[in-house]
């Protein structure tokens, strides 16, 4: 009973228990996901041990590597990204999250909270060891399972040791298997294995393919290029190309590219009919993928979430097999970066991914409407594809003559280049073309623009070409 004559603070306990933080810190975490921020750790070791120098190299990380060890007893990852500084280590590294005093703004990250190596080695097991090798010093951090449920202790003692190895970097051991983590591992009885690795393929793709070297028990993982086909440099400025269109632009310490095109060439027919009924699976690069500082966090996505079936953006079809998309987000700043907190899926309502939505939808359009025109025409399409080559975007982002970048809304950090793509002879030799030209004021433009392409402001020319396209569609009908 309490003694309401007591001039004593009256206070309860709301301290939180550990039990609580490790069920809030896993529950909602897949064990894959848990696994990959444990590769974005060593990515992070990478970045501090370069810093700036990241920018200025094709494959900065091609003399880095992870190992993980995975088996029905243990599980470990081992690296050569630089390990954790002693610094860093006692400010945040092992505390349930990460202050925001202490966060890092001067590496491309993803992890804004600080939870990531606990969250992955209490999902997978009860006890661990840690042991970490810079050029300043070498520590061990132990977690025994007696600490995972003393609420009264928070407190984690690391030792000095002497370096075990020639070069720097992180070991991770974790022991104490949870059961159905053991089963999980079990290459002879469960499929998860050759999902992690695929997703690891995946989500490392762009990362490995800038020389990273990720191994799963012994075996390379092998990298998923991201290539749009072009016809190179030279074909640029004839009246005709096969080209991605592009997108760039720059603000507020947020850098973002967006490149969409083909990657192979148009479906035949036969092609797209054997899709439908399940004889095969060639989509599987169709659709669009995102990069936040150099990690994949959507790969190939097909739904309105990037753009498909949305507003005049017809829903993914087999039909559109040959069309895929990128979208690279790059910022010192996590708090800016469009990501969910598991860090492998976007965050359909932020501010600068509904911005970049619809030049995705632009670009979706240009290229579904490119397919329409050529889908009976497709031995004539091949012949066109046979003279691209596939190519890195970037490097396409890099060839572009200036006077071919369009600025947009006249902004000197948003441009974009929209190809002329070539159309099907049969069709071009027999339809006469003429200019529909006439002038109206520009604040009804500006009203007419808002209705049909919502946020978008595009120029005048577009908005009298969608409304021919749309009462044209209309008439048709």
């Amino acid at each position: 009973m309490i003694d309401i004559h007591d001039d004593r603070p009256h206070e309860f306990n709301a301290s939180p228990t550990k039990k609580f933080f490790v069920a809030m810190l896993t529950r909602d975490i897949e064990l894959e996901d848990a696994i990959l921020d444990l590769l974005d750790n060593c990515i992070d070791g990478i970045q501090r041990t370069l810093k700036n120098s990241v920018e200025d190299s094709e494959k900065p990380y091609k003399n880095y590597w992870a190992k993980l060890t995975i088996d029905p007893e243990s599980f470990s990852i081992e690296d050569n990204c630089g390990g954790i500084p002693k610094d860093i280590a006692e400010d945040y590294a092992f505390r349930m999250g990460r202050p925001d005093s202490d966060i890092d703004r001067d590496i491309y990250t993803i992890g804004s909270y600080g939870i990531g190596m606990k969250r992955a080695i209490f999902k997978i097991g009860q006890s661990s060891e840690v042991i970490s090798q810079t050029d300043n010093d070498c520590f061990k951090v132990t977690i025994h399972p007696n600490w995972l449920t003393d609420d009264n202790d928070w407190k984690l003692p690391f030792e000095i040791i002497e370096p075990s190895g020639t070069e720097n970097g992180t070991l991770i051991k974790v022991g104490n298997l949870h059961n159905h983590i053991k089963r999980a591992f079990s290459r002879e009885t469960s499929p998860w294995y050759n999902s992690l690795v695929n997703k690891i393929s995946h989500h490392y793709s762009y990362i490995l393919h800038k020389g990273f070297k990720i191994f799963v028990n012994g075996i390379k993982v092998t990298s998923q290029p991201f290539n749009l086909l072009w016809e190179g440099k030279d074909k640029m400025k004839e009246d005709t190309t096969i080209a991605p269109y592009l997108y760039k632009y720059e603000e507020d310490g947020v850098d973002v590219k967006l490149a969409i095109g083909f990657y192979r060439n148009i479906a035949s027919q036969t092609e797209v009919n054997e899709e439908i009924q399940g004889n095969r699976n060639t989509s599987e690069k169709a659709g669009w993928t995102i990069i936040c500082n150099d990690r994949v966090v959507l790969y190939c996505d097909k739904t309105r979430l990037t753009g498909w079936g949305d507003a005049r953006v017809p829903s993914y079809h087999p039909q559109f097999i040959a069309i895929a998309g990128i979208v690279y987000f790059r910022s010192k700043d996590t708090n800016k970066l469009p990501i969910t907190t598991t860090k492998r899926g976007i965050d359909a309502a932020s501010d600068i991914y509904l911005k970049i939505k619809n030049y995705m939808r632009e670009g979706l359009q240009k290229f579904t409407s490119h397919t329409n025109k050529w889908k009976e025409y497709s031995a004539e399409e091949k012949k066109i594809s046979a003279k691209t080559i596939p190519i890195d975007p970037i490097e396409i982002f890099e060839n572009i003559p200036d006077e071919l970048w369009k600025s947009v809304r006249g902004k000197s950090n948003e441009k974009k280049y929209i190809p002329n793509l070539p159309i099907p002879k049969a069709k071009s030799s027999k339809i006469k073309t003429k200019n529909i030209k006439f002038t109206r004021p520009d604040t009804e433009i500006q009203i007419v623009a808002h209705y049909l392409f919502e946020d978008y402001e595009p120029e005048a020319s577009e908005v009298g070409n969608e409304c021919f396209e749309k009462v044209l569609k209309e008439a048709n009908q």
